[in-house]
């Protein structure tokens, strides 16, 4: 585990793991002591351990996306604290198959997923004590992709959408790239370039960092790449 961000709202804590290495997210509204888990992946059992002995609760499971990576850890998260799944319903046939989506890859997949109990829609907003989100449709990568935005403290938490000078794959069932590079253009770019981006892979990042820096988006923002990709 990692703290990412600790600020007078919220604190971001990072557990990462896993062949695909996925970024697993507890959010935590300090003041009010509530706290969500975002896109439970193989590093689920770390996190679990750390809210046990913390004494936290989730209160519900938000998903950027229904990639296998980013769903994995939901059986054994739930079986320690059996919470609702918060999902886009674009998103819902590649939910349901993320067995076949772990067959693919030659992977075991570790128990059934709980049907989500409620989902997210474009232009609503998720409430977590004194924070508020702002849920933004960013599909491309995949069909029900949304981003979730705390703008008081500039934070994005952004799934595939976008990386650290790079962007979501956009070669798996559901993916389109100029659909992607059109969610990022509307709605990563918009936002205020302090904004610092926590992506489902890799190192946090910030909007004006990737508007400037990301190869992938030079034709749409003139800036100046000052690093190569890995």
């Amino acid at each position: 585990m990692t703290i990412v961000h600790d600020g007078a709202r919220l604190r971001l804590s990072v557990f990462t793991g896993g062949p695909f290495q996925e970024n697993t997210y507890l959010v935590h509204c300090v003041d009010s002591d509530r706290c969500v888990v975002v896109d439970p992946g193989a590093a689920t059992p770390e996190l679990v351990e750390v809210l046990t002995r913390a004494g936290l609760t989730p209160e519900a499971i938000w998903l950027t996306h229904a990639h296998l990576d980013h769903v994995d850890g939901i059986p054994a998260l739930v079986e320690a604290f059996p919470v609702p799944v918060l999902l886009h319903p674009a998103d819902l046939p590649l939910y349901r198959k993320a067995p076949d989506q772990a067959r693919a890859f030659g992977l075991p997949f570790g128990g059934a997923l709980p049907e989500p109990e409620t989902t997210l829609s474009a232009e609503g907003s998720l409430t977590l004590g004194a924070a508020t989100f702002e849920v933004r449709f960013a599909p491309g990568h995949a069909p029900g992709h949304v981003m979730f935005f705390e703008p008081n403290a500039g934070v994005a938490l952004v799934g595939d959408v976008i990386f650290q000078r790079s962007i979501g794959r956009t070669d798996l069932p559901g993916g389109d790239t100029q659909t992607l590079l059109a969610s990022i253009r509307q709605e990563v770019l918009t936002l205020p370039d302090a904004t610092v981006l926590f992506p489902g892979h890799g190192p946090a990042t910030t909007v004006g960092e990737e508007r400037m820096g990301n190869p992938f988006l030079l034709p749409m923002t003139g800036g100046s790449s000052g690093r190569t990709l890995a």
